[in-house]
């Protein structure tokens, strides 16, 4: 059964949400012509983004990371973007020499061996190709939504992500359900990364994501070995409080 079969349901005040993240998006572009970005981690909130963004024409630029580390059916979402919305993605990726060095020291499945080592691999295959994204810009665009986890419960429309440059981070699908997200894919025809098909709500890199069972929280799928600790990856931790937990039950 796909995704849609399952999630896609239209909610009361479906057209509304939509709506209002469309004028989300608009209003921030008025405050930051061309210096704006889209985010993509190519998972379905994102794919929603991405076709509001095209849809309306929107001038915000589109980007994404490689861990060098994605499944295949996640890189092959790229050409599938272009094909369908006409448009390129920027594609950050690690330093090559970093990601050698770092195998050759700890392995190439290091995450599996402590937490520390996770978090340095994240830092290594993610945080420093996101700080090469937003060099530059004064805002940039996410698909985080309240609802994917107990640390996220309270994710606002807007925020200041950055206090030394006062970067602005918008989540304009704050309020969203995960039947609104599966029903605008459907009635949209959006192209979206098969493996949610595979019962993998939230997808990362290969070695750590796995297919969630009926019950388990939304994110639980991802770093699942790792017993208590949290389920983020440090792109959408304030510096503040390092550390979440999921508690939501993920959509049946």
């Amino acid at each position: 059964m796909t995704a849609i079969a399952l999630y896609a349901r239209a909610q009361p005040g479906h057209a509304e949400r939509v709506h209002q993240a469309v004028s989300r998006l608009r209003r921030a572009v008025e405050r930051h012509p061309g210096s704006i970005v889209q985010a993509s981690s190519l998972g379905a909130e994102d794919m929603v983004l991405t076709d509001l963004i095209a849809r309306h024409r929107l001038p915000i630029a589109v980007a994404t990371l490689d861990t060098g580390r994605l499944h295949a059916e996640t890189l092959a979402l790229l050409p599938r973007i272009h094909a369908h919305y006409g448009i390129e993605l920027e594609v950050h990726r690690p330093d090559a020499d970093a990601v050698i060095g770092f195998v050759r020291r700890e392995g190439a499945d290091a995450m599996f061996r402590s937490v520390a080592l996770r978090h340095a691999c994240c830092g290594l295959r993610k945080l420093q190709p996101l700080a090469r994204l937003l060099e530059g810009r004064t805002a940039w665009i996410t698909g985080l939504r309240r609802e994917q986890s107990a640390g996220r419960a309270e994710v606002p429309f807007e925020d200041v992500d950055d206090a030394d440059t006062l970067r602005v981070k918008f989540n304009p699908l704050a309020d969203w359900s995960w039947a609104d997200i599966w029903h605008h894919i459907a009635t949209h025809e959006v192209p979206y990364n098969p493996l949610h098909d595979a019962f993998m709500p939230s997808i990362g890199c290969a070695p750590c994501t796995r297919a969630i069972a009926v019950g388990e929280p939304f994110r639980a799928g991802r770093w699942w070995w790792e017993q208590g600790g949290s389920s983020e990856c440090g792109l959408h931790l304030r510096p503040e409080s390092q550390e979440e937990t999921d508690h939501d039950k993920a959509p049946a």
